[in-house]
């Protein structure tokens, strides 16, 4: 099964930034772009599911060092390629439910549209919850069709499919902010602010801490 997935993204990676962008559009990524820039003091960082590595270039700015992780070696190694030139980002291969770093190593941990394609999100948030400092903090930027109007919806589905066909049955593409806060809050993090951006299509942006 781990194989299975991991070929799944395998298979996007050489355009996976342009794929993903095609589909959600353009404002939304400027959205999450514009709040992760806000984004202050964020230490030593881990990036779970880092893909091609379009968001870990904005949240590398206001971090001292980045570990960008992924379980898709086609994904590594076009994050490789795309961040070449960041100095402190490090690109390395993990599994999300299971690493090899030890707990209570890093300042931050950032995972990006990363919660809704897992089909085990306990189990990656609570490894999470292992490798944070205690009260470290917690940055989770996710795609959701919750909110969207039904066209939208449509419209979006279909470009899914074309770029990278249908989804696996555990995608869960319509969690609300209330659903996304229970799950984290089940994995031990105290929730500070979760709200929604973007404009037809939507984004859930929530910080939360290490209890």
């Amino acid at each position: 099964m781990a194989k299975e997935k991991k070929g799944y993204w395998d298979n996007f990676a050489q355009t996976f930034n342009e794929d993903q962008t095609y589909i959600v559009g353009m404002t939304t990524q400027q959205a999450i772009v514009k709040n992760l820039s806000k984004e202050q003091d964020l230490g030593e960082l881990i990036e779970f599911g880092c893909g091609a590595g379009y968001f870990t270039k904005t949240i590398s700015k206001n971090s001292i060092n980045v570990t960008a992780t992924d379980f898709s070696d086609e994904m590594l190694a076009m994050a490789r390629k795309q961040l070449k030139d960041f100095e402190n980002v490090n690109v390395e291969k993990a599994d999300c439910e299971k690493t090899t770093f030890p707990s209570g190593k890093f300042d931050t941990l950032f995972m990006a549209n990363l919660i809704h394609v897992l089909e085990n999100p306990l189990a990656t948030l609570r490894e999470g919850h292992r490798i944070l400092k205690e009260d470290g903090l917690l940055l989770v930027v996710d795609y959701t069709m919750h909110g969207m109007r039904g066209f939208e919806k449509f419209k979006s589905v279909i470009r899914y499919i074309r770029k990278w066909g249908k989804p696996p049955s555990y995608f869960r593409s319509n969690l609300s902010p209330d659903e996304f806060k229970l799950l984290l809050e089940s994995a031990g993090f105290k929730i500070d602010k979760v709200q929604v951006i973007g404009d037809k299509i939507k984004a859930i942006y929530l910080n939360g801490r290490k209890k």
